[in-house]
């Protein structure tokens, strides 16, 4: 597996990715609408195809990752998105890797946590503001949760 920078000829797959995962290349994080799609971003190859994508944004203490996308699950790609991430902000000299999931996801949070993140803020309820930017963020997530809150999570390097 390869993880490279994305290129101005990976904009359309990036979005198209986005739109088919996200719904839009939207993304709402601590009350923000986000456009992800023009942010610089990592893409995961196997063999010459891309199979997955984290995009991020730099922060004067960290990068933040703003969606990462594993496109095959159990192959390593979300690890390896995260190792390039963690490259990344060694590089910059910042000390943390950050991102935010939803209460929901409980398999992104048992991932993250597995990687050594940890929990450091929950915004309660930070989705019903979120659902003002983006009316489309479902009500009901994965294991029919209800999505209300956003889990903030920081990785120390």
């Amino acid at each position: 597996m390869n993880v490279r920078q994305a290129t101005a000829a990976d904009e359309p797959w990036i979005a198209d990715l986005l739109r088919g995962r996200w719904g839009a290349t939207g993304i709402v994080l601590r009350g923000e609408l986000i456009d992800a799609a023009g942010l610089p971003a990592l893409i995961a190859e196997n063999g010459g195809r891309r199979c997955g994508l984290a995009t991020f944004q730099y922060q004067p203490d960290a990068v933040e990752i703003v969606s990462l996308d594993a496109l095959e699950q159990f192959h390593g790609v979300g690890t390896a998105l995260l190792a390039a991430a963690a490259d990344l902000a060694r590089a910059r000299r910042t000390p943390l890797l950050r991102l935010a999931t939803t209460n929901d996801n409980l398999d992104a949070l048992r991932f993250y946590q597995r990687r050594g993140f940890v929990i450091t803020a929950v915004r309660l309820n930070a989705l019903e503001a979120g659902r003002q930017l983006k009316p489309s963020i479902p009500a009901l997530g994965s294991y029919g949760i209800p999505i209300r809150d956003e889990i903030e999570l920081v990785c120390r390097l």
